[in-house]
């Protein structure tokens, strides 16, 4: 395999090909790959020839194959709809669909797997896990992935958008020549946390079991890199990964991008957000000239707007719902209280419903609650396992291990209540999550709708209740305007991304100075300490005492 050279050993590397090409979005071809690393390659292995990770020498013999994009179709059923047609099954789908000018027309949404004309065994795989009718979003995404085009997917939280790209992914993989020992994947998903990385991967697996010799690797951090070494090498057809593990393989020789002709960026927004964009373009600089590349993200900020214009040729932009928006199907409560009675809070809430669920023969709900810090994570979990909730706690303080064995407990059983920071707010796919509690609010509203997305998730309901106090009082008035604005039947949306929570943050810093420069104009007081102030005649002069009261 052509080994991969970090930029930083590149200097050794010039030829007159040039790496930054204008004319298709920085997608090099693998020839220029050879001629710019070669050179580098070459004194990076005689500088570490004693180095076990460097012991696979590049296959000079053999040719890198070329890449299969076959013409696919769908049924005729699906190639005799007519335009007006395709419209009335978007409306219904509430798909909005957008191609870039110039460009063909996007492919027809699909509404079942038999007209995708996917492989035999694919379908049986599909048959076998119950998949009966595509969501909106496979309907649409899966026809514009299987057809070889760009996509920039955007959809609600639980849409069920990993399917939409993972099985088109085994499909254009049974396309492609064998790999053999040595050869990079065929295929590559970057994900932003090992949990998503990890049923991502599980995905996969469940649509391509009923393949011979088809073979996934995940490739994450906090576990085994001399196992991952040992499969890539060996060859296989997928890799899942995130984006740092995956850059130590490369760096390290284990496995190489001259094969990749797939390529997958799922909640490219949160990769972002975690400071991958080096790593996302290190990837995406290097890949073979001639491939397709998937980006799905569940908000659009303007950085989605702009990786996509630079990473995607002429993409299909498929939206479902109304993105960056709270979802219709939460029932969400707002409870005031001081900061020293949120956990008693907790504790009563959670232990009357543990205790109307056994009075009525049912389970413990599925119960995620959001803190803001690791230290309260562990302090919350053990005081809910006091009650005698079986409850444990998720965060990027513990080992891979123990955050594997809480999913799997929290999944199956015996656990019903998981404690986590904002680890879990994004791309954790867990089935019956009925109530999300924030007992510590987060700071942007991105954050609350994709903590809340946990629950009601394709098309079940849910609940989510949220404890707030003084300082919350800029989030908790969006979050009430948006509860309204949902309960109206007005279209929700907010400005994502960086630049957005930047300046959010700074519409709550304004928000609190003014606060605290306005004078007091009444008192709050509660309702069985009222007698102890003066009677309402006195206060006659500023106004009623009833007026007192309401602020």
């Amino acid at each position: 395999m052509s080994s991969y050279v970090p930029p930083h050993l590149r200097k050794s590397a010039t030829t007159t090909t040039t790496i930054h090409d204008t004319t298709n979005n920085h997608k090099l071809s693998s020839k220029s790959i050879t001629n710019t690393f070669s050179n580098a390659a070459a004194s990076r292995r005689s500088s570490t020839n004693n180095n076990n990770n460097n012991n696979i020498q590049p296959s000079r013999a053999l040719a890198v194959p070329n890449a299969v994009f076959p013409q696919w179709k769908p049924s005729e059923r699906v190639l005799r709809l007519k335009p007006e047609q395709i419209e009335e099954v978007r409306l219904r789908l509430n798909v909005d669909v957008t191609v870039t000018p110039d460009s063909p027309s996007a492919p027809a949404p699909i509404e079942s797997f038999t007209d995708m004309c996917l492989d035999s065994r694919i379908m049986k795989d599909i048959a076998i896990h119950e998949y009966t009718t595509p969501t909106s979003i496979q309907a649409q995404a899966m026809p514009v992935a299987l057809s070889g085009r760009d996509l920039l997917g955007c959809a609600e939280t639980g849409s069920g958008k990993t399917a939409a790209f993972t099985i088109p992914m085994i499909q254009h993989c049974l396309a492609q020549p064998s790999v053999r020992r040595g050869d990079g994947p065929l295929a590559l998903v970057l994900a932003p946390t090992r949990e998503l990385a990890q049923q991502i991967e599980k995905e996969v697996k469940a649509f391509s079991q009923s393949l011979d010799s088809f073979r996934t690797a995940i490739v994450v951090g906090g576990t085994n890199i001399a196992d991952q070494r040992s499969e890539l090498r060996t060859g296989v057809e997928i890799v899942v990964a995130t984006p740092g593990r995956f850059i130590d393989h490369l760096q390290q020789g284990n496995t190489s991008l001259t094969r990749i002709s797939y390529v997958v960026l799922d909640e490219a927004d949160r990769m972002l957000d975690m400071g991958f964009e080096p790593q996302i373009r290190e990837v995406m600089h290097n890949l073979p000239e001639k491939h397709q590349t998937l980006l799905f993200s569940a908000t659009m900020p303007v950085e989605i707007e702009a990786l996509a214009q630079e990473y995607l040729t002429n993409p299909v932009q498929v939206k479902v719902g109304k993105v960056s928006s709270p979802t219709e199907n939460v029932s969400q409560n707002l409870e005031k209280i001081t900061e020293n009675e949120k956990i008693d809070q907790l504790l009563s809430l959670l232990v009357e419903e543990a205790a109307l669920a056994e009075k009525l023969g049912h389970q413990f709900p599925l119960t995620i609650v959001f803190v803001e810090r690791k230290t309260r994570c562990d302090e919350v979990a053990e005081a809910l396992v006091a009650q005698g909730l079986n409850a444990v706690a998720l965060h990027g303080g513990r080992t891979q291990s123990e955050r594997e064995g809480a999913l799997r407990d929290f999944r199956h059983g015996p656990t019903n209540i998981l404690v986590a920071t904002d680890v879990a707010s994004r791309g954790l796919d867990v089935t019956g999550v009925a109530h999300v509690v924030n007992l510590d609010l987060p700071k942007t509203m991105e954050d609350y709708v994709h903590r809340i997305g946990r629950t009601g998730r394709a098309g079940s309901t849910g609940r989510a209740t949220s404890f707030y106090t003084d300082r919350d009082m800029f989030l908790v008035s969006q979050i009430r305007k948006a509860i309204a604005d949902v309960q109206s039947g007005n279209t929700v949306a907010f400005a994502t991304g960086k630049v957005a929570r930047r300046k959010e943050r700074e519409a709550a810093a304004a928000h609190k100075e003014a606060q605290s420069k306005l004078p007091p104009t009444s008192i709050n007081v509660e309702d069985k300490y009222k007698y102890m102030i003066a009677p309402a005649a006195m206060l006659k002069k500023e106004g009623s005492a009833d007026d007192a009261w309401d602020d």
